[in-house]
């Protein structure tokens, strides 16, 4: 009969109770904001911190649908990337792992032709 010694048990990690936006993501996300509502573009915005992911939703007005919706899901972190611009109707405009880098395709709309 052979003695084996007991086999360490280690407690799975705990899960977070909600993904939240960290100081460097809301500032980027915040500068954006601001540049926009300067523009005229944007006026309200909303924040929504869940189990599987956090939502920065847009609006032109406060009494409608979000335009845009900056989504991060860690989920995603090792596919496609965990941040998201989602558009009104629920088409992904851009996916990526560098928060600025998705949200270029907001930029975009800041830029006009000057008359």
């Amino acid at each position: 009969m052979t003695v084996q010694p007991p086999t360490q048990f280690t407690p799975p990690q705990p899960v977070p109770d909600q993904v939240a936006f960290d100081r460097g993501e809301l500032s980027v996300i915040l500068a954006l904001y601001g540049r926009m509502v300067a523009a005229g573009e944007w006026r309200d915005y909303a924040m929504s911190f869940l189990r599987d992911m956090a939502v920065f939703s847009v609006f032109r007005r406060a009494a409608e649908f979000p335009l845009y919706r900056i989504e991060k899901r860690p989920k995603f972190r090792a596919r496609q990337g965990m941040y998201s611009v989602v558009g009104m109707d629920g088409q992904i405009l851009k996916r990526g792992h560098d928060l600025p880098t998705v949200l270029r395709v907001l930029e975009r709309k800041l830029i006009r032709p000057v008359e």
